[in-house]
């Protein structure tokens, strides 16, 4: 009777990632389609909004993590990796192997640490908080960052990029990266939502 329960308690955990991991997929790649955009209020339409030059994708696989855990999120985001290099246009410049030697790419790999990271730290006990979650989003986006400059630095020793380096820094870093976590604010509270809604425990 024990061994049944532990069995098919594993059954509905395995289910769950993948369904979470299938969801985070279709989320990140819808958010590849959507233009980001915030609220900007006029004097002749208070409903406004302001398109930014980015899409959701990041806010889309942060989300994933925040509710669905680490390994959902991870298999989220390689699976992305694995359509985009398998000749489906699912990146901003299109896809296949080749783009492994976009200066874009490392951004893309850090989906995967930044996945795990934020996945791991929202399952730990007291992170069903606004603000904390919050936090998590941002430090999702710092792990990003982080592994797309060390592919920028180690492509720039290697002579591998047309640009100079702090163009593609910009570019590739800074530019997005004030939007990112300004984002980050919005996938916080749609997560707390979600997670309050569903009754996730940590």
């Amino acid at each position: 009777m024990v061994a049944h329960s532990v069995s098919t308690s594993a059954v509905l955990r395995t289910i769950a990632i993948w369904s979470g991991a299938l969801a985070g997929l279709m989320l990140i790649l819808a958010g590849g389609l959507i233009t980001a955009a915030v609220p900007w209020p006029s004097a002749s339409d208070p409903l406004s909004l302001l398109p930014l030059p980015m899409t959701l994708q990041v806010p889309a696989l942060l989300l994933t993590a925040l509710v669905c855990g680490p390994r959902s999120a991870m298999l989220a985001a390689l699976a992305y990796l694995s359509l985009g290099l398998f000749q489906l246009p699912v990146f901003q410049g299109g896809g296949g192997l080749g783009y492994v030697l976009d200066p874009g790419f490392g951004y893309l790999v850090g989906f995967v640490p930044a996945a795990w990271l934020t996945g791991r730290l929202a399952r730990q006990e007291g992170m069903d908080d606004l603000l904390r979650l919050f936090g998590i989003s941002l430090l999702g986006v710092v792990v990003l960052q982080v592994v797309g400059l060390l592919n920028l630095l180690l492509g720039a020793v290697a002579g591998r990029w047309p640009q100079r380096l702090p163009q593609l820094l910009i570019s590739y870093g800074l530019a997005p990266l004030a939007m990112q976590m300004l984002l980050c604010c919005a996938v916080a509270l749609l997560a707390w939502l979600l997670r309050r809604g569903l009754k996730l425990n940590p």
